[in-house]
């Protein structure tokens, strides 16, 4: 399963995140400089076992390069796909994530998860002399914390079928849920394919964890200064609706589209994705200046069918966002 985005928008500009994928993928230009030092510059920044539990191995490296290894592992790829992979499910989970917590939270939540995942993996893997890089045990932290503050979200999902791409929308509980499952059997399997399976294990769980012990105490006021600095001026551009009915002999249908106090100022225009069957309906609507919390766009022929052939409209509710913190 390959998640393509969330229905969850983002409140707030996810600088954290988008500088974490920015680091990720500096380092990973690093890397591609090394040639044929590569080796020996992965066994130096990556997460070794036997580094830490068998002494002929510790000692040669000093105690700044043993705890800076157990972080800088997760900022290593072992090729383009790996860091693709990795990032992609980052920047999908990880802005709602950020936006919960704030920034300054979540970057010591991304850290200190994938830490975690590192010292898992070495607890299952102590005497291993094989280096384990990737941000996947950080990022496993992220969805752990995703699947709590969002269960019920959406993740829009390619199935690939031999050479048929299906796409579907599915829960973020069971897209997350099948995910960790199958950490689970591929750990049982003994590390197959050379993955750190137990790193995504830890991740996810310690993520979990870690979000309930944040979420325990109040942001501090630098965490508030943030999220009102970075708020966002526009709301996402694609929105998918859901229409309901108001009643069998009602011909309408009602949805809702969230804008920001800019938009409601300015005016903007949104595109709105339909389910209808299925087939999904796209269409551009433009929402004026001026427009209130609770004001009513009208699209014409949108609604249900009528007896006589015609249809009734569709109307979307215009929700405000308000600002977090």
């Amino acid at each position: 399963m390959i998640p393509l985005r969330d229905t969850i928008p983002s409140r707030n500009i996810p600088v954290v995140n988008h500088a974490l994928i920015g680091v990720n993928v500096l380092v990973f230009l690093i890397q591609l400089a090394q040639g044929a030092d590569l080796d020996r510059f992965i066994y130096m920044y990556g997460l070794v076992p036997a580094r830490y539990s068998i002494p002929r191995f510790s000692a040669y490296f000093t105690i700044a390069e043993q705890i800076f290894a157990l972080f800088s592992f997760m900022f290593l790829h072992g090729g383009f796909w790996h860091i693709l992979g990795n990032m992609w499910s980052l920047y999908i989970f990880g802005d709602n994530v950020e936006d919960r917590l704030g920034s300054l939270r979540y970057l010591a939540f991304y850290l200190l998860s994938g830490l975690a995942s590192g010292l898992f993996h070495m607890f299952f893997n102590l005497t291993s002399n094989v280096p384990t890089i990737g941000a996947s045990g950080a990022v496993a932290g992220v969805m752990g914390a995703y699947f709590i503050l969002h269960p019920n979200a959406k993740i829009l999902t390619l199935i690939p079928i031999i050479i048929i791409p299906w796409i579907v929308e599915v829960p973020a509980f069971l897209f997350l849920g099948i995910w960790f499952v199958m950490q689970m059997l591929n750990a049982a399997g003994n590390e197959a394919g050379g993955i750190a399976w137990w790193a995504h294990i830890g991740g996810f769980l310690f993520g979990i964890f870690l979000l309930k012990v944040l979420l325990a105490h109040p942001n501090l006021g630098a965490t508030k200064r943030i999220q009102r600095a970075t708020v966002k001026k526009k709301s996402d551009r694609l929105q998918v609706i859901r229409p309901i009915s108001h009643g069998n002999d009602n011909p309408h249908l009602y949805g809702e589209v969230v804008i920001t106090y800019y938009e409601a100022l300015t005016g903007t225009r949104k595109l709105v994705n339909i389910p209808w069957g299925f087939h999904n309906r796209m269409f551009n609507i433009a929402i004026p200046s001026g427009t209130r919390e609770g004001n009513f766009l009208r699209l014409r022929g949108l609604g249900k069918a009528l007896p006589d052939g015609g249809r009734g409209d569709l109307y979307l509710r215009v929700a405000i966002q308000t600002v977090a913190g």
